[in-house]
């Protein structure tokens, strides 16, 4: 179940701003998984995001009261028995376009270190060091 192995991005990417490595292994298409349970991860590719949200039953969302001129605002992902009926459902192509407009990574879990299925993701800003 490995990745692409070798550099695959392992070692993860330097900030463009710092200059620091970041260490959650890049994952660059849906062939690619994590080198070990609990692995940090962290994607642009949008089917790897898709698959990563459906197979977990996960719709996307934002944060209502938060979108701005009719675009949508804070986003997430609304997980069935986990919370969210705050949330505003969006559709895929309004939660890429935010997500490629705002030039955000993806970091995600696929799953916890006891190899049980991690819903756990957060969106960065590369360029931003408060993100």
């Amino acid at each position: 179940m490995g990745g692409a192995g070798g550099s695959g991005g392992a070692a993860g990417r330097r900030h463009p701003v710092t200059g620091e490595h970041r260490y959650e292994q890049e994952i660059t298409s849906a062939d690619e998984h994590e080198e070990r349970p609990g692995r940090s991860l962290l994607t642009t590719d949008h089917e790897v995001i898709r698959r990563w949200a459906e197979d977990r039953d996960a719709t996307p969302a934002t944060v209502p009261g938060t979108g701005h001129e009719g675009r949508p605002g804070v986003l997430r992902f609304a997980f069935p028995g986990h919370g969210g009926e705050d949330l505003t459902r969006i559709s895929w192509d309004e939660w890429f376009g935010t997500f490629e407009e705002r030039g955000l990574d993806f970091v995600y879990q696929e799953h916890r270190k006891d190899g049980s299925p991690s819903n756990f993701f957060r969106l960065e800003n590369p360029g931003r060091q408060d993100a």
